[in-house]
């Protein structure tokens, strides 16, 4: 090998070395995705067609069934899923719940664990799983400064799954992306669905 072959080689491993690969496969245009939830995922404060799976749907080309339910505890979504899995066959699972466990101070340890099944039912059934973080309830929260219940962050180590943080902490932090305290409005969920949608391209779900 020359000298020139040599710089040319070392230059396309450095440019390689220097590449992340992605960490997910992308999933095409049409592909069925789940969006599993509460009001935050049924889209709460705004029309059905600007909740963030609508968003999403129109982001990614996905067929992405719209599974939130308001008012639902990690023990309903968890009661739902089975059905859901059957009818739909996901190749994704957005999960996003455990506020309403929060709002009704119920033990921790019991939506820990109910997620937990969440997870594991969807891996189960051959889907990937993506972890959305939901702000819990405290100072922070009360202030207007909301941040993500460090279970959802514990979980994703746990389970070695994916985990969006901060997506709704975010979102429930400004006024003008709310139509209350608890809930975006229609240009919450767009916001929401924007950012969730450059962490999919980050990690390679979309291309």
């Amino acid at each position: 090998m020359n000298r020139r072959h040599f710089l040319l080689l070392t230059a396309v491993l450095l440019t390689a070395c220097g590449k992340k690969a992605p960490k997910h496969s992308a999933l095409p245009r049409g592909s069925a995705v789940l969006a599993l939830g509460d009001s935050l995922t049924y889209g709460y404060g705004a029309n059905p067609t600007e909740s963030y799976p609508a968003r999403l749907a129109e982001l990614t080309g996905w067929a992405i069934t719209n599974g939130g339910v308001s008012g639902d505890t990690s023990a309903q979504a968890l009661a739902r899923l089975p059905e859901l899995l059957r009818e739909h066959t996901p190749h994704l699972v957005i999960i996003s719940i455990g506020g309403n466990d929060f709002l009704r101070r119920q033990p921790e340890n019991e939506t820990r664990t109910n997620i937990r099944a969440i997870i594991q039912a969807c891996k189960a059934a051959g889907a990937e799983t993506l972890l959305v973080g939901v702000p819990g309830v405290g100072v922070g929260a009360a202030l207007g400064y909301p941040g993500d219940h460090p279970l959802y962050a514990d979980l994703a180590k746990a389970e070695n799954v994916p985990y969006y943080a901060n997506g709704w902490s975010q979102i429930l932090g400004k006024d003008a992306l709310k139509s209350d305290q608890i809930h975006p409005n229609a240009a919450g969920y767009a916001e929401f669905a924007r950012g969730l949608t450059a962490y999919l391209k980050e990690n390679g779900w979309l291309r």
